[in-house]
């Protein structure tokens, strides 16, 4: 039977297990009695429903790695595998590394050490690089900050004209910059989020320069800091934005990122690992997400979260979000079960009688529909790293490390998330009459998300008061800030922006020798190019010729000025009315920035086109709706 995480006693909970009171005033923030008493109450409603649930689960355990199995899963998942001779292009390898920051490779250099070392231990008949061969440039610059457009590592001497080619190229900014400090952008704003310059390279100048640091965790601070993102010209980039090809580039560089964050801040980070349990395969409780999804897009195509979760939320919400004690206040437990196994029974046929849930049942089936997930909403993998969020000094580091994390989520976990996020915050918004505030759903969720049965530790007992205001100040942080935790920051888009460029150089060489081997392609690609350029011809400098195939209006060139944004373009189209019946609202088309040094963006509205246009000036641009 799955036990959960604590076995709390609720009597005891004003004490630490060895009696002592509790201190409240650590490094987590303080927390009022009251709402850690909403925790606890939580805890002891889950154990309530556990307790009626006499149906026997198989708990989830996490397994123990073995020496040197972390670091080399670890950089599987940054597709670095082919470093030890499995299959794989090491050329490729080679552009990715030449895209990292300093602090990123040092983190590189540090899994791979460990990882030459274990197999040199266990005589593996791979081929074992010398960490010196991989970095064989970073020892020269130690202590320099890279400048980003001539990254410090393995360069061949292939294309002695690569560098010349650079300088006339648009230039990228690869999370680090020679002529401010972090410490200055610091002491400029203290609530500006800086995403042109890697966090773990933030995070080595603040402990450099200790001196001024700011936003420090700790202290009595009911109001959040006021976070905010500065504008950017050439866009801000959202989760879902970006093509799959590029989104994977973009789950190798956070992972990268984040342990590099994590190394320089002295937390360990490791990714868990679950050992193989039964799952079911069919029902609603229980049931692994993406089994879930893949029987709801049968019934409801497209659909990225699971049809009983969205169902759920709407109907807490169509009884009012104004009810007192919303999340707080548990439904019935037998109650509860009952409507659970109706479910389970009813719910695809369409004969479940909606009518008789009641609002607190609906919001505990709710709470109940995550705990039962086989593996947690943040995943076995990432659970702890969440967690361990609470640990890094400051805020601002806290905010930067679930950014990075929500980035690493599967999609299916990612956007079930998300969900739930938005409909904690219109629950907040209702704080005035509901009486939940963000720190009392906070209180109120976190044991949902974080108790998780097979997360058992040795010490819990001595641990779970840190945890329990822990976990519940990392839920803060993800309701609070939900807006920008799902922004791609703009030194990781401009390091996957380098990669397909320096890719796009290979793949011309192979190109040029393949035409010569083959005379048919090498037609085809001459008639290409020529039409190309009598296209090309048509454009002028400074304008850009705009495709929008559903609109009436499917082409037009436009004058780029310094004031420009792609909402201008798009409302320029969706004027330009014929005979045909305009279809699409404003909000439904996009504009799209397609092919160049990215492999397909959705641009927002107030990204500046000609700013844009420098740095990839060899996009095509497409309004279209957005992909689902």
């Amino acid at each position: 039977r799955r036990s959960g995480q604590y076995t709390m006693n609720h009597e005891n909970s004003k004490k630490t297990p060895d009696g002592a009171p509790l201190d409240r005033s650590g490094s987590q923030d303080s927390l009022d009695e009251l709402s850690m008493d909403d925790y606890w109450k939580e805890l002891e409603n889950i154990h309530e429903t556990r307790g009626n649930n006499h149906e026997e689960q198989e708990a989830l355990v996490v397994k123990e790695p073995d020496e040197g199995e972390l670091e080399e899963e670890w950089l599987k998942e940054a597709g670095l595998s082919n470093l030890f001779g499995e299959t794989g292009d090491s050329l490729e390898s080679v552009v990715f590394l030449s895209t990292l920051t300093r602090t990123q490779k040092a983190a590189v250099e540090k899994r791979v050490e460990t990882v030459t070392q274990t197999m040199r231990k266990k005589n593996k008949q791979h081929q074992i690089p010398d960490v010196r061969d991989i970095f064989r440039l970073q020892n020269d610059s130690k202590g320099k900050v890279c400048d980003g457009i001539e990254p410090s590592t393995v360069r061949t001497s292939e294309n002695k004209n690569e560098a010349q080619d650079e300088a006339k190229g648009p230039k990228f900014s690869l999370g680090t910059d020679d002529r401010s400090s972090p410490l200055e952008d610091a002491r400029l704003s203290e609530t500006a989020i800086n995403l042109e310059i890697a966090f773990s390279e933030q995070a080595a100048s603040l402990k450099d320069n200790p001196v001024g640091r700011v936003g420090k965790s700790g202290g009595d601070d009911t109001l959040l800091p006021n976070f905010k993102l500065p504008k950017d010209k050439t866009g801000t980039t959202k989760i879902g934005d970006l093509a799959p090809q590029d989104m994977k580039k973009v789950y190798s560089l956070a992972l990268i990122e984040l342990t590099a964050l994590y190394d320089i801040l002295g937390t360990e980070f490791k990714q868990q690992k679950a050992a193989k349990i039964k799952t079911k395969d069919s029902g609603l409780f229980g049931v692994p997400l993406a089994v879930l999804l893949e029987q709801d897009q049968r019934k409801v195509p497209g659909t990225k979260t699971p049809l009983i979760f969205q169902k759920l939320i709407s109907q807490i919400e169509e009884a009012t979000l104004e009810t007192e004690g919303l999340l707080r206040i548990p439904g019935v437990a037998t109650r509860v079960k009952s409507l659970c196994q109706e479910l389970e029974a009813k719910f695809y046929e369409g004969t479940f009688n909606w009518e008789n849930v009641k609002q607190h049942d609906a919001a505990s089936l709710l709470k109940l529909f995550i705990r039962e997930l086989p593996q947690p909403l943040l995943t076995v993998e990432y659970l702890k790293a969440f967690q361990d969020v609470q640990n890094l000094p400051t805020k601002k580091q806290q905010l930067q490390a679930l950014n990075l994390l929500v980035l690493l989520l599967p999609e299916a976990n990612r956007d079930t998330l998300k969900v739930l996020l938005e409909f904690l915050q219109r629950v907040i918004d209702h704080r005035d009459k509901n009486k939940m505030t963000l720190k009392n759903v906070a209180m109120v969720m976190a044991p949902n998300l974080f108790t998780f049965h097979g997360f058992g530790s040795k010490s819990i007992e001595q641990s779970e008061f840190v945890m329990a205001a822990g976990t519940a100040n990392v839920m803060r942080f993800m309701i609070q800030y939900q807006k920008l935790l799902w922004t791609i920051p703009k030194f990781i888009v401009n390091q996957v922006r380098k990669q397909n460029t320096e890719s796009q150089k290979k793949e011309k060489k192979d190109k040029a020798m393949k035409k010569l081997l083959k005379k048919m392609a090498y037609d085809r690609e001459k008639h290409e190019k020529q039409d190309k350029t009598t296209n090309d011809a048509d454009v002028p400098q400074g304008v850009i010729r705009v495709q929008a195939p559903h609109l009436s209006k499917v082409s037009m060139a436009i004058q780029l000025t310094e004031e420009l944004k792609a909402a201008d373009i798009v409302a320029r189209f969706l004027s330009q009315k014929s005979g045909n019946v305009q279809t699409l609202k404003r909000e439904e088309v996009f504009l799209y920035e397609i092919g160049g040094n990215i492999g397909e963006r959705c641009l927002d509205d107030d990204t500046y086109m000609k700013d844009l246009y420098q740095l990839n000036p060899n996009a095509e641009w497409v309004i279209k709706p957005r992909s689902s």
